[in-house]
């Protein structure tokens, strides 16, 4: 109890916030804190660690998370499902890790106000939310095993969102979806893609979406793909009736 107590009383009151306030977000006390001071590090702080020289940032932290995501996600699925396939479990994993699903889990615990970084916080895209909630999930992985970490998603992630029923007619990529249709209704269809960044920390593209040498609709984002699919999903809904009824 006196070195428990002692590690205690040489936190900062700064850390004991943090600790405090990560206790409600994850649901139990964090043994490792500085694994998740780590996980909310962006690059531009460019601190490194001093035994081994690596660079601080939450970006391994990251990729671990998505891993530990997909295999819990992919668990629940296996067993939630016992008559899907291969393809349609893989479908329904994608749906329920999309980028656009992580980017609202990371607002809604609102886990930005946590992020060091040297850029703004205005000039962060969207996507921020949801590599953080990744790195936050890697972070209770290194700091308390399995078990802890797939109590976590399923508090935070299947519980509250995932309806299988209702991800079955979820979207995962209208830029899929409206390919499909030029291809079976025969329209040619180019995506104009150019680099957009104007006054922007962050680099940015901007894409054109033609349907039979015309404009039909517009995207901006922080990677090609991401506005591709943005002008995609806007034609999307500008020839919902023509699509729907193919």
């Amino acid at each position: 109890m006196k070195f428990i107590r002692k590690i205690i009383e040489t936190r900062s009151a700064k850390d004991e916030a943090f600790v405090v306030d990560l206790k409600k977000i994850i649901g139990f006390t964090p043994k490792n804190i500085h694994l998740y001071k780590k996980a909310f590090i962006h690059r531009s702080i460019k601190e490194y660690d001093n035994k081994t020289g690596h660079p601080l940032n939450y970006e391994r932290l990251e990729f671990l998370g998505d891993a530990m995501l997909s295999a819990v996600i992919a668990s629940f699925l296996f067993k939630e499902v016992p008559s899907g396939d291969e393809g349609y479990l893989t479908q329904m994993r994608s749906k329920i890790v999309s980028r656009e699903h992580l980017n609202e889990l990371g607002k809604d615990l609102d886990l930005f106000r946590f992020v060091r970084s040297n850029v703004a916080k205005s000039k962060f895209g969207e996507n921020v939310h949801g590599n953080i909630f990744e790195a936050l999930v890697g972070a209770i992985y290194l700091d308390r095993g399995y078990k802890y970490c797939n109590k976590f998603i399923f508090k935070r992630v299947i519980n509250p969102y995932v309806d299988v029923p209702k991800l079955e007619g979820k979207i995962t990529s209208y830029k899929s979806i409206f390919i499909e249709w030029c291809q079976k209704v025969k329209k040619e269809f180019v995506f104009e893609v150019y680099e957009d960044t104007a006054n922007d920390i962050v680099k940015h593209f901007s894409v054109k979406l033609f349907l039979d040498g015309k404009i039909i609709s517009k995207g901006r984002a922080t990677s090609k793909k991401k506005a591709e699919e943005t002008a995609a999903k806007r034609a999307y809904f500008a020839f919902q009736q023509e699509i729907s009824n193919i």
